[in-house]
Order: structure tokens, then C-alpha cells, then sequence
């Protein structure tokens, strides 16, 4: 069984497949590395064979997280790097060691799943936008604060919005205008994510037409899907592109 870590900034998404099919045996997110080892370790039908790893944390903190995996399982973690080119997609930055590998490996399997041109949308802490045309050419992306900055900047940055997020779940039964601060805020903020994968999707009509395949991936997916409802929600296109970056037999 092979264990695939997506590292972000603030939580990594763990699961462990079969090598045979890739068949998914177990998975969740966690905050820490200490809470990635308890669980993997708690799954007693699994006994890890590989590991596979991308992050966008500091080259410091990644090998701190493969030094455990290897005393903890007994198994080599090896960590996704970038590349100028792979499985077709080359990369559209001008410094391809500076596009983050999250957005690269999603853009890897967005092309294989689509065989032509695509938009990732990717929605989690910052909300990611990127194109590749249908001879693989990496066009570039937008970067923006997604649903948990937005929503952290003005709990940070405005004295008098202080709420919980059991209240944040329940103001996103409808997006009407809100009728207290929570409301207000939350609806605000799923409004402006809808507003940001729209102007992904007229910047992909303006190169390709109707020609292009949309993939929704990212925690906060959901919440923009009416938005774009021609898309295809992905949750784990990071970890096809993972496999294509890492190949373990």
C-alpha cells in the first residue's frame, strides 16, 4: 500500500491506496505531522509499502515530515519536484522551479483526465486558477485569497465581526443578503469566490471556445459548483498528478 500526503500551509490530506488499482483503503486531514502518524498508524488493515509526498511547506519542515514517516513505517517518502516538463504539460512560468506543486501537479491531472485543454480551479486557503491549452502549454493562473483568508482578514482586521464556525456553517444555507454580520460576511465571501471561478471561465472562452474542460478541486469546491456547473469536481486531482510525478511500483 502506498500512503500520498498533500502538504499545505495550514493541514495535510493523507490517504493510502492499493498499488494493484489504486483502490482508496483509508484517508482524512489532519493539522499536524504528530495527528498524520496517530492515524495512518490507528488503520490496522494497512501496511504501507511507499509513501509519495507534495508540499508547499519550507524544504526544512518536508524533510522533518520524511524523517518521520521513515521511523515511524519504515518506508522512504519521496517528495514530488518541479520540472519543465512532464507527461506533456510543460510548464508556463518563466522560473518553473517557482510554480508551486500543488498547482502543477493539479495542472498534470487536469491534462492526462482531460486530453486537451482544461481550467483548474482550486479552492482552499488561496483560491488557485490554472491553464493549460490542448498542446499542453502551462498558460499561467491567478492566485488569489481564498474562503478561509478572506474570512480570517476580516475576523483579524474588523473589531466587530467575532463569530463561530458552527454560526459560518449555518449562514451558508442561502446566499440572500445577509440579515446579521455573520451572514453578511460568509455570503459575501462564497459570493466573491463564485464572482472569481466565472472570470476563469470567460478568460478560458476568450482562448478556446467551448473547447475546454473545467475541474472544480479544493476544500471549498462546493460552494462555488453552481457557479460553474459544466465543471468536473475533482477532489483529488493533486494526487493524480502526484502519481504521474512519483511512480511507485
Amino acid at each position: 500500500m502506498i500512503l500520498e500526503l498533500d502538504c499545505g500551509n495550514s493541514f495535510i490530506k493523507w490517504r493510502v491506496i492499493h498499488v494493484t488499482d489504486a483502490a482508496i483503503e483509508s484517508g482524512g486531514i489532519v493539522d499536524s505531522d504528530q495527528a498524520l502518524v496517530a492515524e495512518v498508524a490507528a488503520q490496522s488493515s494497512v501496511r504501507l509499502t511507499g509513501c509519495r509526498i507534495v508540499s508547499v511547506r519550507s524544504e526544512e519542515e518536508t524533510e522533518a515530515l520524511c524523517a518521520l514517516i521513515a521511523q515511524a513505517f519504515a518506508v522512504k517518502a519521496h517528495v514530488a519536484h518541479p520540472a519543465r516538463e512532464m507527461a506533456g504539460v510543460r510548464n508556463g512560468y518563466d522560473d518553473y522551479q517557482r510554480l508551486g506543486m500543488d498547482r502543477w501537479l493539479a495542472a498534470l491531472g487536469a491534462f492526462h483526465l482531460a486530453k486537451g485543454a482544461c481550467l483548474v480551479i482550486d479552492l482552499g486557503t488561496a483560491a488557485k486558477a490554472d491553464f493549460v491549452a490542448a498542446d499542453g502549454e502551462h498558460l499561467g493562473g491567478y492566485i488569489c485569497p481564498g474562503m478561509p483568508l478572506m474570512r480570517s482578514q476580516l475576523r483579524t482586521h474588523t473589531r466587530r465581526i467575532r463569530y463561530d464556525d458552527a454560526s459560518a456553517e449555518r449562514a451558508l444555507v442561502s446566499l440572500a443578503p445577509g440579515r446579521s454580520t455573520v451572514e453578511a460576511v460568509e455570503r459575501g465571501c462564497v459570493l466573491m469566490l463564485q464572482g472569481f471561478a466565472r472570470t476563469q471561465l470567460e478568460q478560458a472562452r476568450a482562448h478556446w471556445g467551448d473547447d475546454f474542460t473545467v475541474f472544480l478541486t479544493g476544500g471549498d469546491a462546493p460552494l462555488v459548483k453552481e457557479a460553474v456547473p459544466q465543471a468536473r469536481v475533482v477532489p483529488d486531482l493533486v494526487f493524480v498528478g502526484l502519481a504521474m510525478a512519483c511512480p511507485l511500483d
